[in-house]
């Protein structure tokens, strides 16, 4: 065994026993977590954000006033807050306040608008709504009839001056001004435990609008580990810039924190011109990264801070093979640590020994499956015995983890709120009978090592800018424009870039032009930018399965290729603010990337 791996061996052995009190049955909990840091590191910086830096203790006071309001106003255990906030302290504040009292705190994402927007709201069941003022133009353009009773507090915070209240809100800075800083008495959150839910993080799944899965006190205590396998300390200061509403940034950066007592240097979002300048500034020793954000760093002309920075090694998810080691080397980095997993999943992979390309190997204590997938059936491989069919080395499979129901919190399969959504990602039978496994929905391979590699994502969900698009969703935008009759979307692979961009195959209803502004402007309107198609087809029929299903695998092989397809294609064209035809001219200046999406 070399140094490195007799390094990274230690720190497993020294954090293994934090993980494993992090159980269902556990009463030590995500507020006494914030508590502990508080008594312990009183007068350490916690949070720098936008030059102001807010200690330990401050936060814990700010949250209190949070817990105290919270609790005047009758709301525990078993109540949710929807949170719709930037990043910014007041964030991190509210929920730990929250906590406090054992109230469950629903993320929202500050892209969603319209229909999305208010669904996630109404599915959450939510007591009342936090919205930052930053925020307040898209609730207010949103918010439809059902949600006008629904009480309102905005929070101003660190962002100054006051905004023109809603209707019938209230200012959350006025209404906590006057409570106490102290801590609530423990008393108040006896009865809440690791199993309970300290999140609803909203995510999509293969089909639908964004649906909420329940993260529970015991997964966020153990949700640092990538940073603290891979030498994270008190002494470290982790930059972050993605959205606190993802796992990633909210969970596994402001946990690792926590633990440690290290600092946080948080943004309000991703720049990636300032990027290494802002942690050059801010004194970063790691930060937190989707393959996206590497992408836009590396087509970023050299820079006077690509190498002044303490930066030793960064964690995230996405990387993709092709810039990997071309990023560690530009940027002067020690060793990326990329991993594998999702805001419901149960099972987990890193890689710290630096291998790239590779997503890693299984988290301690974790048991997982890659099983033989029919992409086009659009179902497991199952055997003459009813059992499914285990993958040999290198051969591509669906990833599944085995659901343990017990009181640790690894192996644990949490679910949605949705019973229907929680059954679907359920497979039964699999290895044994009456076994159960969580479907992660992806195709990955293991090779002879043991290292597990991202293959593809399956079913109607592809990722795109960081973001997982529901093909649904963006179907049924699509088709609210008066001249579609059906709409089949999918991604698509764009040279240069991470993920899949999506397409959209569409039939036009009978005796109607193409409306390329039109559509634009109906896609604007109800679908966040991420999730706008790239490109279309008009076609004037599409094949179907025996059972219904459109065939879209043809449709993503020919892409938007127009040497390839005979039927009329279209690109977004932001600046004109329509889609446009697609030629072979205009596909040359896509793939020189003289055109981005």
């Amino acid at each position: 065994m070399n140094l490195d791996r007799l390094k990274i061996v230690a720190r497993m052995i020294r954090w293994l026993p934090a993980i494993s009190a992090a159980r269902a049955s556990s009463r030590h909990t995500a507020a006494d977590l914030v508590e502990r840091r508080a008594r312990r590191n009183p007068t350490d910086i916690f949070i720098e954000f936008e030059g102001r830096c807010l200690t330990y203790s401050e936060f814990n006071n700010a949250a209190n006033r949070i817990a105290h309001w919270a609790r005047d106003n009758g709301w525990g255990k078993g109540d949710v807050i929807a949170l719709l906030m930037e990043n910014r302290p007041e964030y991190l504040m509210t929920w730990a306040g929250l906590a406090k009292v054992g109230a469950t705190t629903a993320l929202i994402n500050t892209n969603l608008t319209g229909k999305a927007l208010n669904h996630v709201i109404e599915t959450s069941e939510c007591k009342v709504l936090i919205v930052g003022t930053e925020c307040l133009e898209a609730w207010n353009a949103s918010r439809e009839e059902s949600l006008e009773s629904l009480p309102v507090y905005v929070a101003r915070g660190f962002f100054g001056a006051a905004a023109v209240l809603p209707q019938g809100a209230k200012s959350l800075d006025d209404e906590i001004v006057s409570y106490s800083s102290e801590n609530p008495p423990r008393s108040i959150r006896a009865d809440l435990v690791g199993a309970d839910p300290l999140f609803y993080i909203f995510t999509s799944g293969t089909t639908g609008l964004p649906k909420a899965a329940r993260f529970s006190h015991a997964r966020f205590m153990a949700a640092g580990t990538y940073h603290l396998f891979s030498g994270f300390t008190r002494k470290d200061v982790l930059y972050c810039a993605l959205p606190l509403y993802h796992t990633v940034a909210g969970v596994i950066c402001v946990n690792a924190v926590l633990v440690t007592g290290a600092r946080l240097a948080l943004r309000r979002r991703f720049s990636a011109s300032r990027f290494w300048k802002e942690v050059n500034e801010s004194g970063a020793t790691t930060f937190q990264y989707i393959g996206e954000l590497c992408r836009y760093l590396i087509n970023q002309p050299p820079g006077p801070y690509d190498r002044d920075h303490k930066v030793r090694y960064a964690v995230g998810n996405g990387l993709r093979p092709d810039i990997w080691e071309e990023f560690q080397a530009r940027f002067g980095l020690e060793r990326m640590v990329e991993f594998y997993g999702a805001t419901e999943s149960n099972v987990s992979l890193v890689n710290l020994e630096g291998r790239p390309g590779s997503v890693g190997r299984l988290m301690p204590g974790m048991k997982a499956a890659l099983i033989r997938y029919d992409i086009e059936a659009d179902e497991p491989i199952r055997g003459a015995d009813g059992r499914c069919v285990e993958c040999a080395d290198d051969e591509p499979g669906e990833l599944l983890g085995f659901i343990v129901e017990g009181k640790t919190a690894v192996g644990r399969f949490e679910g949605y709120t949705s019973e229907e959504a929680t059954r679907k990602k359920i497979l039964r039978d699999v290895l044994a009978k009456g076994d159960a496994w969580f479907r992660s929905g992806d195709l990955l391979r293991r090779d002879a090592d043991g290292f597990y590699y991202f293959v593809d994502r399956l079913g109607d969900t592809f990722r795109w800018k960081g973001e997982n698009v529901s093909t649904q969703e963006v179907a049924e935008a699509i088709s609210g424009h008066p001249s579609i009759q059906l709409a089949v979307v999918y991604g698509v692979e764009v040279p240069g870039a991470d993920g899949r961009a999506g397409m959209a195959s569409v039939i036009q209803t009978l005796n109607t032009e193409f409306d390329g502004p039109g559509l634009y402007q109906q896609i604007e309107a109800c679908l966040p930018a991420y999730a706008r198609p790239a490109f279309l087809r008009v076609q004037e029929d599409v094949e179907m399965t025996g059972t219904f299903k459109v065939r879209k695998l043809d449709l993503q092989r020919e892409g938007f290729d127009p040497t390839a397809v005979t039927d009329p294609l279209y690109y977004r064209d932001d600046d004109k603010q329509s889609y446009r035809p697609l030629d072979p001219a205009v596909q040359t200046r896509i793939l020189d990337r003289e055109i981005r999406f």
